[in-house]
Order: structure tokens, then sequence, then C-alpha cells
């Protein structure tokens, strides 16, 4: 299990805060570039459950998983929104962002004097706090890496293979840049 990186968004899709951990892949283009399409693509996702959602959707969405990661959603009345990537082994991190909205955020940067509302937040003391508060989480740990053992004398490990992780039986994942044969998940 493990947690990849966490965005807090203001309501008009200013990234406040961005930290990351253990993200294998950067997305190749600009930070302000990737909040902007993070931002973009919750919104579009909002509006399309509170659209079709046939019952009243009081909380909205609160997660949604691709064959590689979990993206967990909390958004506060105030309009604030936090953002936590991890591992599809993570089921729910709802409270872990209920905590650090409640505990972090607003201790650490609303009640701050010194942090002025709707900008990037500076506070070294939320950063450290935040750090620590993510990696004490259960689901705070390296993905486990093949042994670093040598290869037998005479072959070659391909690169792909000396960075990939271990997975567990019946969990096959497929090396960046090599797509899953036609109906794998």
């Amino acid at each position: 299990m493990t947690i990849h990186n966490l965005y807090i968004f203001d309501r008009s899709g200013t990234c406040l805060h961005y930290s990351e951990w253990h993200r294998r892949r950067q997305a190749g283009i600009p930070k302000e570039e990737e909040f902007k399409l993070m931002f973009g693509m919750l919104f579009s996702l909002r509006s399309f459950v509170s659209k079709m959602s046939p019952t009243d959707m009081r909380d909205g969405f609160l997660s949604f998983h691709t064959s590689r990661y979990r993206l967990h959603y909390l958004e506060t009345p105030s309009g604030l929104r936090l953002v936590l990537n991890t591992d599809l082994s993570v089921s729910s991190a709802r409270e872990a962002l209920q905590h650090i909205y409640s505990n972090l955020f607003v201790e650490f940067v609303v009640k701050n004097p010194l942090c002025p509302p709707r900008a990037p937040v500076q506070s070294e003391l939320f950063r450290a706090r935040l750090d620590a508060f993510i990696r004490g989480l259960p689901f705070f740990a390296a993905a486990p890496r093949l042994s670093a053992a040598a290869p037998p004398a005479g072959s070659a490990v391909p690169a792909w293979a000396a960075a990939s992780t271990v997975i567990p039986y019946g969990a096959q994942r497929y090396p960046m840049g090599h797509n899953a044969p036609y109906g794998a998940q």
C-alpha cells in the first residue's frame, strides 16, 4: 500500500498545496498544467456524477479508480478540494482527508494570520505536520521492490524489471510502456 500525492485546491481551481511521496511517473507537463488538468477533471467528474445519479448525492463522489491508482476526493463546505492518490489497495482515505482538512489545514493555514487566504500555502509547520501525518498512516509504505541480488552470471535483467514492484499472485501488472494483452485488466 502506498500514497502517491496530494493536491489541495480552492473553489476557483488554484492549487494551494501539492505534495508527493511515492509517485513513480511524472506527467511530463509543467506542474501548473497538471494542476489545471486535475481540477478540470474533478469539476467535470463532479458535474457528471451529480447529473447522472439516480438519487440525491449529498457527498457527490468520494473516489474513483483506474487499473493503476485510486483517487480519493473530499470537498469541504467552503469549496476546498482535497485529492489524495493512492494505490488500489487503499479502499477509503476519507477519514485521512477529513483529518488533513480539519486538524492540519484549518489549524495551521486558516487560523494562521501570516497565511493569506486563497494563496498557495507557505507554512513550513503545515508542510511538516502534513508529511508526518501521511507517513504515519497505516497505508503509507513504500511499494515492495524486487530483490537487489545480482543476476546469475551471463544473464541480463531488463531495465524495467529492475525497477518493477513485486506483484501478489493473481494481480498481473505490466511494465510502463508495455500494453496489456487485449481483455487483460
